[in-house]
């Protein structure tokens, strides 16, 4: 400060206590980014994921904190230099103030988003209110933030809280809708009747993956790629089939019908073999299913009866069924047993006498 201050008279003052800042500033930056980046190799090196975390949360708030130090140093380099005004003297405690406690505000932001998201990441009940969950946090974090910024100013919050409890009634009125998917949203995630990542069906026909629930509405990706988007209010009052609850696993019923004269103890046997070699030969099919039939029809022209076969997921059932129908038509026909064409056959042995009695009538008649 001695040899500043023995500058000449027109160097220093303003000139010389902002270069002097700004190049404070450079420097404890660069430090810092040297500091972050050492310190983020030995977390990379940890398998403790918050050390991590606290690094990331770190970086933009120690940016505001060296802007604080500089903005201090700035004055103090001002008043060496009989330099300083009343007005500058106003502002930077105040400014210091909002740093700081916008450091604060967005370390917790951080770090707390960032613990979230691992919690959620690693709890299947949690992964799908991810979006809800992060945005309610937020929300509390910066409002208090903004809340405890406004009295250390010296702002009375004690009118402000009075007053958003009656706007918040108006806001409400207004956002009636909003609130209702919002809060839907909240039910859903809170029940839990579909998850992200889950194939469900809606009762008006669509059916696709649980792409995400938003606050909002829920987006669904059909299996044609295209997305249908639910507000949550009417997600949460419609009949939903999730497909993926309790367990991917599904039955998978597939109908066939044999001939009259067929030997239903061979055609059980045959059809049976052929579902078993499927189940465990096919990658989607779950080799440990302990197929069956069960007839339940005299049709018209055949006898019916179910297979039932077991998928790893609902949308492995296609491919499953279709190369049971080839299997089981190419089986069939090796083992000569028959599966009918539809048939109506006309018994005029049995309709003959009503044929006669009405010729005999109309004969009478004449």
């Amino acid at each position: 400060m001695n040899v500043l201050e023995q500058l000449p008279e027109g160097l220093a003052g303003w000139p010389l206590a902002a270069l002097v800042s700004l190049g404070s500033l450079l420097i404890m930056w660069f430090i810092k980014r040297l500091l972050l980046a050492r310190l983020r190799r030995l977390a990379d090196r940890s398998d403790y994921y918050y050390d991590s975390l606290l690094v990331s949360a770190l970086q933009f708030p120690l940016s505001l904190l060296i802007l604080l130090l500089n903005l201090i140093l700035l004055r103090y380099l001002l008043a060496r230099f009989d330099a300083d005004s009343d007005q500058l003297a106003e502002w930077i405690p105040t400014l210091a103030k909002i740093l700081v406690i916008s450091a604060i505000v967005l370390f917790a932001d951080r770090f707390l988003s960032g613990t979230l998201h691992r919690q959620t990441s690693r709890s299947e009940a949690l992964v799908s209110s991810r979006s809800i969950l992060q945005g309610i946090t937020r929300g509390v974090v910066f409002g208090i933030g903004a809340l405890i910024l406004l009295s250390t100013l010296g702002i009375s919050i004690t009118p402000l809280i009075a007053s958003l409890g009656i706007t918040s009634l108006a806001v409400a009125l207004a956002l009636q809708p909003t609130l209702e998917n919002f809060f839907s949203g909240v039910q859903l995630v809170m029940d839990k009747p579909i998850r992200v990542g889950d194939f469900i069906e809606l009762d008006s026909g669509e059916q696709g993956f649980v792409e995400k629930i938003g606050w909002r509405s829920t987006w669904i990706r059909m299996l044609p790629n295209n997305m249908v988007i639910m507000p949550n209010s009417v997600l949460s009052q419609s009949k939903i089939i999730n497909y993926y609850y309790p367990q991917k696993e599904m039955s998978m019923p597939v109908e066939v019908g044999v001939h009259y004269d067929s030997d239903l103890e061979h055609v059980e046997r045959v059809t049976v073999e052929v579902a078993r070699e499927i189940l465990v030969s096919h990658k989607w099919g779950v080799d440990d299913y302990d197929t069956f039939i069960v007839y339940h029809t005299f049709d018209s022209s055949s006898i019916n009866f179910t297979v039932m076969l077991r998928a790893q997921e609902y949308f492995n059932q296609f491919f499953i069924r279709s190369a049971f129908i080839k299997a089981l038509h190419k089986r069939y026909k090796e083992e000569g047993i028959v599966i009918p064409y539809p048939i109506r056959a006309l018994n005029t042995d049995q309709e003959r006498p009503q044929f006669q009695h009405q010729e005999l009538t109309r004969t009478a008649g004449d």
